[in-house]
C-alpha cells in the first residue's frame, strides 16, 4: 500500500489559484453549515475572526456573508450578528432528507458520486495546489485519529471528499458537496461500519486506506491512478452496501 509522505518538497508546486478570496471564504462556510459544525440558529463567528481565520480582508468577508444571505444560508440582525438558517426549499435539483431514508436510495447518490467525483480527482491530479494536497493530508490524519478515538470519522471523511472537490478547480464541484454535505457519507444513514463483517476498526482503516490512494495519485499528479482510486472506493462503497441487503440484513 502506498504511503503518506506529506514532505513539502515532494509536493507539486502551487498552480495559479481560481475562483477568488470571496468564493473560497463562502465555500469555507457553506460547508462549516452543510457538514453540521454548525446548526441552525447559531451564531457566525464575528467578521474579524473570520478574516483572521482565513487570512482575508473584511472587504471579502462582507461580501462572502453576503453572499451567504442571498443563498439562504445566513440572516444577519443588525446590531446582533449573522446566524445559521435552515437552507431554503427549491424547485430545482435537489436531494431531500425523504430521498435518503433507506439503502437503495444511498446506493442511487453513490452512483452519482461514482461519475462526478471520479472526474473531480483526475482534475485535482492536475489542479491541486501543494496548500491543498497539505489539506488532503490533514483530512486523513484526522481520520485516523478518529478512528483510534472510536468515532464514526465522519467529519473527517467528509472533509476529505470536499479537499478534492476544492482542489479541481471548478467552484461546481465544491458548489456540490457543499449542498450535499456530510449526509453523503453512507454511514451517516446505514449502520455500515458496525455491520461490517470485518468489524468496526477494520472497516474504518480499510475506507481510510483507499483515501490514501486516492490522496497519492493526486499528489503525484497521476490523472488516471486519481480517476481510478476514486472510482474503486466509492464502487467498493457501493458495493459494500449491496451485500447486507443481498443476505437480507
Amino acid at each position: 500500500m502506498n504511503k503518506i509522505m506529506p514532505n513539502p518538497a515532494a509536493s507539486p508546486a502551487p498552480r495559479n489559484r481560481r475562483g477568488g478570496l470571496v468564493q473560497e471564504v463562502v465555500q469555507h462556510m457553506a460547508s462549516q453549515i452543510q457538514s453540521g459544525r454548525l446548526q441552525p440558529g447559531d451564531q457566525l463567528p464575528t467578521e474579524s475572526a473570520i478574516m483572521v481565520e482565513l487570512a482575508v480582508s473584511r472587504t471579502v468577508v462582507r461580501e462572502a456573508i453576503s453572499r451567504l444571505q442571498a443563498s439562504g444560508l445566513v440572516e444577519t440582525r443588525h446590531g446582533i450578528g449573522t446566524f445559521v438558517l435552515q437552507a431554503p426549499s427549491s424547485d430545482n435539483f435537489s436531494i431531500a432528507e425523504q430521498d435518503m431514508s433507506t439503502v437503495e436510495d444511498v446506493i442511487n447518490v453513490l452512483e452519482l458520486r461514482i461519475s462526478l467525483e471520479t472526474e473531480a480527482a483526475g482534475l485535482a491530479s492536475q489542479r491541486a495546489t501543494s496548500e491543498q494536497c497539505d489539506a488532503m493530508a490533514l483530512a486523513l490524519a484526522n481520520f485516523s485519529a478518529a478512528i483510534d478515538e472510536k468515532s464514526d470519522a465522519v467529519p473527517s471523511d467528509f472533509d476529505f471528499h470536499m479537499e478534492v472537490a476544492k482542489a479541481t478547480g471548478n467552484r461546481h464541484f465544491a458548489d456540490l458537496m457543499t449542498y450535499l454535505g456530510k449526509r453523503i457519507i453512507p454511514r451517516t444513514r446505514v449502520n455500515t461500519a458496525d455491520q461490517a463483517p470485518e468489524g468496526r476498526e477494520a472497516y474504518l482503516r480499510r475506507v481510510h486506506s483507499e483515501h490514501e490512494s486516492i490522496y497519492n495519485a493526486i499528489r503525484n499528479q497521476d490523472v488516471e491512478s486519481a480517476r481510478a482510486a476514486m472510482r474503486t472506493h466509492l464502487s467498493n462503497s457501493r458495493d459494500r452496501l449491496r451485500k447486507p441487503r443481498n443476505l437480507g440484513e
